[in-house]
This record gives structure tokens, C-alpha cells and sequence, in this order.
């Protein structure tokens, strides 16, 4: 179908934001804008900046498109690139005000979230979207919450019996109180080496692999600089498998594939920077354990209650335990790189028809969340 220039739907991009994962949003945004139809959406994106501020970025796609599609690693727990000098001068913008005030012409209007992390990717800008009552791509605020906290994802997937690695939640509280202690106990109860991880954080950011109670002590202390919860995870000798998954009431799935990293494990530097990691797609499976891989994906996805799309990665022990889910990611990254796209690439499914996709599915969404809303409101109030 082709839009006119007055009947496209305005498509709000949001991209940057306060985490660690900043410049991994940018580059993601530079990718998106780059490959949606301009004759169906008429795009407003719309950077939040390192401190939070909402700056109409009119001119945001040729800028982001001139920086290098190499990103560095943050130096800290806040990521110290500057969106401000990519967008246009002007006053800042909230958010809800502008998607307001974009939906006065009665145009459909959708967000796409684009942003990695705290203050994004878990349910806050998604609650600030259901407030302005607009369409909005991907997870919802419980989903999108539950699914960014390791610790409660991991207690929601242990409560639907979804198998995972041997893992143990750790509080700021408690390192304070004996980080030796918390040391003996990880140490103990998973073995070394292990993996230490923030709760709420992605793109490996903050994690680190501790070999002993000494490194295991320095791991939890770097991790605790981007969250207040920890999770330590056993390691164990596996395949690392992804696999894509798109929709709302039925799901599609994309083909698994396989990561070879390029480093001890699959860190930020070799995700964004080297790129030295062998993607392999379709990863090569026995068919059995490609249909439980697919099963698990599903079941987790409902688990979680996430909508729209998610990767699903697991840890293959082959010959031992099978596929062992690590974790759902609601906002996967869409560089090229990324394995989200690259793996609905590989299954017929373009980029930008992947965008449109996720773009109707948000629609469908919001059309029967606001029956529900309406008729509540209709029953109350009579």
C-alpha cells in the first residue's frame, strides 16, 4: 500500500538514553531510520540525551548516519557520548507531551523505542507511552520490567520450570554487609569459574567472567556500579544459540543460529567494537533439539508476558543438560551486526519489513488493550 504525503503514519523514533548502552542506540537508530519506507511513515525522531533530556531530533538521520558505526565502550556505569551536538539547537521536549500533540491531527501515531537498558528498555518509557495512550512497538510496562531484571526473570522462568543455568541472586545490601562471604557462598554453591552480571543491564555490559573468590569479589563490585541486584551464573561448556521471535497472540519464530565468540566470552568490545564473533546461521542442530529450542523460546516468551518481539539466547550443553535458556532480550539490537535482524534475514524477512511488522503488531496491540480500557470504563462508570 502507498501513503500520501498527509495520510502516513508518524512513526516517533526514540533512540540515545541514559544507560550504559547509549551509543549502542544510536548506532541502532542511525540503521532503523536509514531503512524505513518514507512513503508509509512519516518520522519523527526524537534523541533523549546522556541526562535526560527529550530533544526533537528533526535532523537526526543524516547525523547519526555520519558517525562511526563502531562503538566504544563506555568508560562507566553512564555512557559519555553526547547526543546534544547530533540534533538540532532548539528547547527540549517531553515526550509525552510531543506524542500528544502529534495525535491532536488524528494521524495514527506509533513509538518505536529504540533504547537498550534502564530508562527504556525496562517498562518506564513503555508507562510513559500508555499514559499518552499511543501504539507503542514491542513489550509492554509488566513484560518489558520483569524481562530487563535478571533476578525476576530468571524467578518467573524457575517458577514455569523453564530450564537455566545454576544461578544465585546477590543484593548491594548484602556485599556490604560481608563481600567475602558472598564470595564463599557463589563460589561454593555454582563452583569457578562463574559469570557476574548486574540484574538490570544488557549488551554485556557490566559483566565479567571470575575465575577465583578474588577476581569473583572485584566482578560483583564492578557489576554493583550499574545495579543495585547481582546475578551469578555457573559457567558451563555450551553452544550459545539465538533465536528471533516476532508477534503478539501468535508467534512467529525465526531459525536459530549459533555464536562462536571471538573472546574468552561474548563481551560488549566483541557484540559492537571488534566484531570478531562467528555468527553461524542457521546454526547447525539436531532437529529435536532445534523444535525444543523453539518450544522453550515460546514458552518463555509467554512466561515473561512480552509482546511484539524478543531474542531468546540460550546455552546448548550438548550431551548434557540440552538447551538451557539465558535470557530474553524485548529490545534486541537492529545494527547490522545484530543477530535479531540478521536471523529474520536469513529466515525471508527483510529489515524494513521486519519494521513494518513490528510497527502493525503494535497497532493490533494498542487496538485491543484500548477495548479493554474503554469498556472498563464504560462498566464503572455505569
Amino acid at each position: 500500500m502507498t501513503f500520501g504525503a498527509t495520510d502516513r503514519i508518524r512513526l516517533i523514533v526514540l533512540f540515545g538514553g541514559q544507560s550504559a548502552e547509549h551509543d549502542v542506540s544510536c548506532t541502532t537508530a542511525a540503521h532503523v531510520l536509514d531503512a524505513v519506507d518514507h512513503n508509509r511513515y512519516q518520522v519523527e525522531p526524537i534523541g533523549i540525551t546522556n541526562d535526560g533530556r527529550f530533544v526533537h531530533a528533526t535532523e537526526a538521520k543524516a547525523l547519526l548516519a555520519a558517525r562511526d558505526e563502531r562503538v566504544t565502550p563506555s568508560g562507566g556505569p553512564v555512557g559519555r557520548s553526547e547526543l546534544a551536538p547530533l540534533v538540532p539547537d532548539g528547547p527540549p521536549a517531553e515526550l509525552l507531551s510531543s506524542v500528544v500533540e502529534l495525535s491532536a491531527d488524528q494521524h495514527p501515531v506509533v513509538v518505536l523505542p529504540l533504547l537498550h537498558g534502564p530508562l527504556g528498555e525496562d517498562g518506564t518509557v513503555q508507562g510513559l507511552c500508555e499514559l499518552a495512550d499511543v501504539a507503542y512497538v514491542g513489550a509492554g510496562v509488566l513484560g518489558s520490567a520483569v524481562t530487563m531484571d535478571k533476578v525476576m526473570a530468571k524467578t518467573v522462568l524457575s517458577s514455569h520450570g523453564i530450564p537455566q543455568t545454576k544461578w544465585l541472586a546477590v543484593s548491594e545490601a548484602e556485599v556490604r554487609a560481608d563481600q567475602e562471604a558472598v564470595a564463599k557462598r557463589a563460589a561454593a554453591e555454582l563452583g569457578l569459574p562463574c559469570f557476574v552480571k548486574p540484574a538490570n543491564m544488557g549488551s554485556s555490559v557490566g559483566v565479567s567472567r571470575a575465575k577465583t573468590e578474588d577476581e569473583l569479589v572485584e566482578a560483583v563490585a564492578t557489576a554493583l556500579q550499574y545495579d543495585e541486584w547481582v546475578v551469578i551464573e555457573e559457567a558451563v561448556t555450551a553452544r550459545e544459540i539465538e533465536i528471533s521471535i516476532l508477534g503478539n497472540d501468535h508467534l512467529e519464530l525465526s531459525v536459530p543460529g549459533e555464536i562462536v565468540p571471538g573472546a574468552e566470552f561474548y563481551d560488549y568490545e566483541d557484540k559492537y567494537v571488534d566484531g570478531n564473533a562467528e555468527l553461524i546461521i542457521p546454526a547447525v542442530l539436531p532437529p529435536p533439539v532445534n523444535e525444543r529450542i523453539k518450544e522453550l523460546a515460546v514458552d518463555a516468551f509467554r512466561a515473561l508476558r512480552v509482546e511484539g518481539m524478543a531474542r531468546a539466547d540460550f546455552l546448548y550443553e550438548e550431551g548434557g543438560r540440552g538447551p538451557l535458556l539465558n535470557e530474553l532480550n524485548t529490545i534486541p539490537g537492529f545494527t547490522p551486526i545484530s543477530m535479531y535482524p540478521k536471523l529474520w534475514q536469513a529466515t525471508g524477512l527483510s529489515y524494513s519489513e521486519l519494521i513494518d511488522r513490528l510497527i502493525d503488531l503494535a497497532f493490533e496491540r494498542h487496538k485491543r488493550r484500548s477495548v479493554k480500557r474503554v469498556t472498563g470504563r464504560n462498566v464503572r462508570g455505569g
